[in-house]
């Protein structure tokens, strides 16, 4: 047995891989996956629990991913003869070089780590970047991966999420307000109109009843009074459809009560010159 696991399969240099060193860097792997199974089903239950968030616990199950593979990749190096410091220290000109020539993914990789550590974007974030909503479904080392609303999946360099102007509506965890504006005929019973915006707003189920919706007269439109109604929502991601339900109920209410809604019109007047 003992000559069996001290048989050489590979000479390199200095370097002898022997049957007991491909073993054992069998067993670290076993033991990294083990490791790693542990970590995750931990984090399972504690996202269960209610004790970390969903966002946050796998931006820590992230980072200790990390550490356990490298920490895996030093032992696996170690245990075959390959000593990290020399090897640092005999490749830092190639490493200088290499570096220069990635610096982008290296921003990345950085950005990331800054992800994970701060937790100013988690796993299940509603984000808005250049004019996209997404869904935040994972967060990487290097990348994040945001789904939009269309189902489209887009891959994020990390470093846009940290230095690019970034809209977070999941950031504070309460309900964010919103606006629908519509206009009214000249000549409408604009008080009315308000109190039927309002309870088209109250009556829909994903608005917020506190703080209560309201409505307000902005201003004396070129073909219209200009009305808006505020509310206040937590649904963020159904926002659009939320919109839309509450056009339709103002609409519907506006109908069963006479109100009228303009369309842009402008008045021409012609005048003539009767000349003999």
């Amino acid at each position: 047995m003992k000559e069996f696991l001290q048989f050489k399969l590979i000479h390199f240099g200095d370097i002898n891989i022997m049957v007991y060193h491909v073993l054992a860097i069998i067993g670290v792997v076993v033991a990294t996956k083990l490791v790693l199974f542990i970590l995750r089903r931990f984090f399972k239950q504690q996202i269960k629990s209610g004790k970390f968030d969903e966002g946050r616990a796998w931006a820590f199950y992230q980072i200790l991913k990390y550490v356990v593979i490298v920490a895996a990749i030093a032992i696996g190096l170690e245990l075959i003869g390959v000593q990290l410091t020399l090897l640092l220290a005999g490749s830092a000109a190639l490493l200088v070089g290499f570096g220069l020539g990635v610096q982008q993914q290296f921003n990345d990789l950085v950005s990331g780590l800054v992800l994970l550590f701060e937790g100013t974007v988690s796993i299940g974030d509603i984000v808005e970047l250049e004019g996209l909503v997404g869904r935040i479904t994972e967060i990487n080392i290097r990348t994040s991966t945001v789904v939009t609303r269309d189902g489209i999946i887009i891959i994020v360099p990390n470093s846009k999420l940290v230095s690019d102007k970034v809209i977070n509506w999941s950031h504070n965890r309460q309900s964010t307000r919103f606006v629908v504006k519509v206009g009214v005929a000249y000549g409408t019973d604009v008080r009315k109109a308000t109190a039927l915006i309002e309870r088209a707003a109250e009556n829909h189920p994903e608005i917020a009843k506190k703080p209560k919706p309201f409505a307000r007269f902005v201003d004396f439109g070129n073909s219209s009074l200009d009305l808006e109604i505020r509310f206040w929502c937590k649904n963020m991601w159904q926002i659009e459809s939320i919109k839309s339900d509450l056009r339709f109920e103002i609409y519907d209410l506006f109908h069963k009560n006479g109100i009228e809604i303009p369309f842009p019109q402008t008045d021409i007047h012609i005048k003539t010159n009767h000349t003999k």
